[in-house]
């Protein structure tokens, strides 16, 4: 039996169809980089077969696609030759054809849950639309008090954030995104300000990919509700966040959940954080475990990292319109008599007429009220965003640029005065403000192999403070050591992401790993029990994904894994610092990631077009 090196091989081979192999083959590497399907159109061309990398490569003669010339038709007539293939919606084969794209059955299941569960919200809506206007017309004056001056720092621009508020009212499904400190936790504690004063028994559920990010969330509605009512604070402090797994309740040993379509959650109001990092599968039975009658709202960054799994629904969703922020003559009036300051009314220029399923049930936040987008973090994360290359020059041009800082000649000097910064939480007594300054700062790396990658990182960092005596580093349970969970462990209501450091209890003297809660409180748990952990000194750009701090360090490889190098991983690790970041990389190599987007293949948009 031959065998081969390459698993891409191993899974076309496994099939009984040489005419379809260089497809299948082809399918399963643009799986493995996230994609959810092979569009021909855009993928086919660039694709030359395997590299002959490994010693035990034989080339099997299907690993590059048939010679078709300028007739993509040829190739569409080579996979509908193969009875494998599916043209149905439900005819069950182990691989769809649909629209120029060649799917997994499994994958293309996924992608047409979420556009049916998607077109349900919008027709259950339908039905209430108009008794939810009037309610919400009647009850203006109110609504209003409650939303207050979303824009305390007194700007005169749009106020996106009211925009988004009135859509979720009046919606099933609504989409909120935008970048950091643009006040969608904000947002959404407005929009359950209103709901819970209209609705005092609603029942709302928060998740997130991430126990860290749901804690997270949580943590911010509660904060966000800072100057409401004695009776909301009880409500928002009465929030309790879950990762979305153990809201859907895991079936133990099955890919399944307790709650789907035949038996749905019962919350009225479901808010998920942090959506740009749900994978496909979860997305679909996400959707699925939510009635049409819920409202249910999404929060995230489409400029962020898309999910490690496959997928990316939900910048898929952020971008299958033309553009955003556009509203009907109608509700551009309507959602403008509940701004009273002229100078933050909607623009005239955002009325639109569109037909999209979605036309109206998106809005991006575009303020950032912790950057400035004329200088620092806020201008170089757009540049990085926009590829505006003259921009990221002018960051590299000097070293230091107020709140940025670039080195690159990778100095010893100032990785070890940036990691000096973590001798204040290992000499702070006090635990639970340890756990806290040790979020003020982190370094980020985008690899986890090499001298830049997280693994060499984090023992630098190690031996740099061993040798100033303030950790020791004899044994892998060290008093001081910083780690990060990486999965999840229900039993100790601790997640994958959550961060600790470990420490002697003061009361038996043996090492706990200890972690602070959604609410403060702290838990400790010996580090026995808590088999998948690493050190958390320097962390991935993936893993820092839903976190926040004061400053951080980003690391770049000089050599090696540059395809890895996108402008959303620069953007997500530039965007994790709250006052400053120092960048240790080679002008070229930034340029070269911010020129590389990440571009997952999927069906969605179009399939919404056609869903009209």
């Amino acid at each position: 039996m031959q065998t081969y090196n390459d698993v891409h091989q191993q899974f076309a081979s496994y099939f009984n169809d040489k005419g379809l192999r260089p497809y299948l083959y082809l399918l399963s590497r643009k799986l493995s980089e996230g994609n959810i399907c092979l569009n021909l159109e855009t993928n086919g061309a660039e694709y030359d077969g395997p590299e002959d990398e490994n010693p035990g490569y034989e080339s099997t003669g299907y690993e590059t696609l048939p010679d078709t010339g300028n007739q993509p038709e040829l190739h569409e007539r080579n996979i509908l030759a193969s009875d494998l293939v599916a043209t149905e919606e439900h005819e069950y084969k182990p691989f769809v054809w649909h629209n120029q794209r060649l799917y997994m059955q499994r994958y293309f299941h996924y992608e047409s849950l979420i556009l049916e569960r998607i077109l349900a919200f919008l027709e259950a809506e339908r039905q209430e639309l108009d008794q939810r206007e009037k309610l919400l017309e009647t009850q203006r004056d109110l609504i209003v008090s409650i939303i207050g001056n979303p824009s305390p720092d007194g700007a005169s621009v749009p106020d996106w954030q009211t925009a988004a508020v009135i859509t979720g009212l009046l919606h099933n499904f609504t989409i909120i995104t935008g970048g950091p400190g643009t006040g969608k936790t904000t947002t959404v504690a407005r929009i359950l300000s209103v709901l819970y004063t209209l609705y005092p028994g609603l029942n709302v559920a928060l998740a997130a990919p991430t126990g860290k990010a749901a804690a997270r969330m949580a943590e911010s509605l509660r904060h966000a509700a800072g100057n409401a009512t004695p009776a909301l604070k009880e409500k928002f402090a009465g929030l309790s966040p879950s990762t979305i797994h153990r809201l859907l309740k895991p079936v133990m040993g099955t890919p399944y959940f307790q709650y789907n379509a035949a038996s749905p959650l019962t919350a009225d109001v479901v808010i998920v954080d942090e959506c740009s990092m749900i994978d496909v599968a979860l997305f679909a039975k996400l959707l699925d475990a939510v009635g049409p009658h819920t409202r249910i709202i999404l929060l995230g960054d489409k400029d962020q990292l898309a999910s490690v799994e496959a997928g990316s629904l939900f910048g898929d969703l952020c971008e299958a319109q033309e553009a955003l922020n556009l509203f009907s003559p109608q509700r551009f009036g309507f959602i403008n008599s509940f701004i009273p300051a002229e100078n933050r009314k909607i623009p005239p220029e955002h009325q639109a007429e569109s037909g999209h399923p979605l036309f109206q049930h998106l809005v991006e936040l575009r303020h950032s009220h912790r950057f400035d987008s004329n200088k620092g973090i806020g201008r170089l994360s757009a540049a990085v965003i926009q590829n505006d290359i003259p921009i990221i020059k002018q960051f590299f041009g000097t070293a230091v640029t107020g709140e940025i800082e670039t080195d690159t000649d990778y100095s010893q000097d100032k990785f070890h005065r940036f990691i000096e910064g973590y001798a204040d939480f290992i000499r702070e007594p006090d635990i639970r403000q340890a756990l806290r300054k040790l979020n003020r700062q982190r370094v980020l790396c985008a690899i986890r192999q090499g001298n830049q990658g997280l693994y060499a990182v984090n023992r630098s960092i190690e031996r740099f403070l061993h040798e100033k005596d303030l950790v020791s580093i004899n044994t892998g349970f060290y008093e001081n050591r910083p780690v990060m969970l990486s999965r999840n462990y229900y039993e100790f209501g601790l997640f994958n992401g959550d961060t600790g450091i470990i420490r002697k209890d003061p009361e038996t003297g043996s090492l706990a790993a200890w972690f602070e809660d959604s609410t403060g409180e702290l838990k400790s748990v010996l580090p026995g029990y808590l088999g998948d952990m690493e050190t958390a000194f320097a962390m991935t750009i993936h893993k820092s994904q839903g976190s926040e701090f004061d400053h951080v360090m980003l690391i770049l490889p000089l050599h090696g894994d540059m395809h890895l190098l996108t402008r959303e991983l620069l953007y997500t690790g530039i965007t994790r610092a709250k006052k400053s970041v120092l960048i240790q990389s080679q002008e070229a190599a930034f340029l070269e990631a911010a020129a590389r987007r990440v571009e997952r293949a999927s069906g969605i948009a179009q399939r919404l077009i056609s869903s009209k």
